[in-house]
């Protein structure tokens, strides 16, 4: 198996080269003469391009058939048949959108004659050239168990139906080597009763190593206690490499599974959105953040006066938060509490969120809170990608931990990008109420689209809109009741 990028660099490479040879063909004069003996076809006006015009058209071609090949970009294992017929609809979608581009008045589009003779090099070639470089299954699957300790990877195997290559835990005190290879994994207590004929391939660090050397296709996490570095880190590291990650039923509900029916594994689902639908968002969520910055930027200084003026401190609030597949980064927000309000209390949820009163909230903040405005400085965490503008709203690590130790089903939120609104947010659930607020979050992911994102943006905005008109007509008539 390529390494997951070596992988992605061979299939953009080969696209780009095919595309472009295949549009350099169709001006060649030999291939223009034939074509004009074709009955249709070759009524058609025959057009020449050379220098930077050939060039530029090459250019266009490229981007169109690069961005329509996306999903095949990703290394993961696929029959002939299957990538043939996956490679031929995604020339279909990018011969589309090309004759789409022919409507309009752009210098560079490609003439019809040249499209329909690039076209047919395309899905000639290209399908063929994905066929050439897939990854293979390999006969019966090649499975590693991956788990966190070797009485665990025991306990998982009895359930592994296919052929297993041997496990990686990060436990091991001792090994048989054999022609440099592991054979028998040991712990203090002696050999794992269950272990005897599997081979130890290394710990988790070598788990990458491991994915790579042996061409495995499929790993099964036998995780008795997931943390978030060993757990979603292979996870991730299952996801770079196309690798299907599966897990025992019994662990299903901290994950985002495919499916729930058949045998004791269940699959994980590593990239719940498809990869135009994640290309869209991404698209919608810059420029949903670049726009809402520009128009905001008055509101932003006003805040930040308002805040200098009512007791001088800092003007954002810092924190780290959970990221997908359970890393963190941090976001910032302006700042709604006294300096230093947690340096008592530690990280916990403010009473303010449930509705009642903290006492640590400033009276700039209280206003803040009640319009939403707080959130603004999060518009550039979806900027850099750290969040986007729809998704489970991401909560503190500290708190995180505790919830989970109530909801192992927690975890499933982690495995899309957080986001500055959400399902729950639209129905007024906060960290209050965590077991309504991970429903609505579950109901968010199995139903996520662009579509569910617009209506739920649309119904957010209004909400904003509402509870500032209902704060500033209290204010106004502070005895209406």
């Amino acid at each position: 198996m390529k390494s997951g990028w070596r992988y992605r660099l061979t299939a953009l490479v080969g696209t780009v080269l095919v595309t472009g040879v295949a549009v350099s063909l169709a001006y060649l004069p030999v291939v223009q003469t034939a074509v004009s003996f074709l009955p249709v076809v070759g009524d058609l006006p025959i057009e020449s391009a050379t220098g930077r015009e050939l060039g530029m058209e090459i250019a266009t071609t490229t981007v169109v058939v690069v961005a329509a090949f996306a999903p095949l970009y990703r290394p993961q294992p696929r029959r002939i048949l299957d990538t043939w017929m996956l490679a031929l609809q995604r020339t279909g979608i990018a011969l589309l959108a090309l004759a789409t581009v022919g409507y309009f008045d752009y210098t560079y589009r490609l003439p019809r004659s040249t499209l329909i003779v690039a076209g047919t090099a395309l899905v000639a070639f290209l399908p063929l050239y994905f066929v050439t470089i897939r990854r293979r299954p390999a006969s019966g699957g090649r499975t590693v168990v991956v788990g966190d300790t070797p009485e665990q990877v025991a306990e998982v195997l009895e359930d592994v139906d296919s052929s297993v290559l041997g496990y990686v835990s990060p436990r091991v005190g001792e090994t048989v080597r054999t022609d440099e290879r592991v054979l028998v994994g040991f712990t203090d207590g002696g050999q794992v009763r269950g272990l005897e004929n599997v081979s130890c391939l290394g710990g988790l660090p070598k788990l990458e190593t491991v994915l790579v050397e042996y061409d495995v296709d499929t790993a099964v996490l036998a995780f008795g206690q997931p943390d978030r570095s060993a757990f979603f880190g292979a996870l991730n590291v299952c996801y770079e490499h196309g690798v299907t990650a599966k897990i025992h039923r019994d662990h299903a509900d901290a994950v985002l599974t495919r499916d729930l029916g058949g045998d004791g594994l269940v699959e994980i689902d590593l990239d719940p959105w498809d990869v135009q639908d994640r290309v869209f968002k991404r698209l919608f969520d810059v420029t949903f953040a670049t726009v809402a910055l520009g128009a905001l930027l008055p509101v932003i200084a006003a805040i930040a006066a308002a805040i200098k003026l009512d007791d001088e401190g800092p003007l954002l609030y810092r924190q780290e938060r959970t990221a997908t597949l359970g890393e963190t980064f941090t976001v910032s927000k302006f700042r709604t509490m006294v300096p230093d309000a947690e340096n008592q209390s530690g990280a916990v949820i403010s009473a303010a969120d449930a509705g009642g009163v903290d006492p640590r909230v400033t009276d700039v903040g209280r206003v803040l809170r009640t319009t939403h405005l707080d959130e603004i400085p999060q518009l550039v965490a979806v900027l850099r990608g750290d969040m986007s503008v729809v998704g489970p709203r991401p909560e503190r690590p500290e708190l995180d931990a505790d919830i989970e130790s109530d909801l192992r089903e927690w975890r499933s939120r982690w495995f899309v990008k957080p986001g500055l609104t959400g399902l729950a947010q639209i129905h007024g659930v906060t960290g209050h109420e965590p077991h309504r607020k991970l429903q609505h979050d579950i109901e968010y992911i199995r139903n996520q689209s662009i579509a569910f994102d617009l209506k739920i943006v649309v119904r957010q905005l209004y909400q904003v809109g509402t509870d500032a008109v209902r704060y500033l007509t209290q204010t106004n008539h502070p005895d209406a009741n």
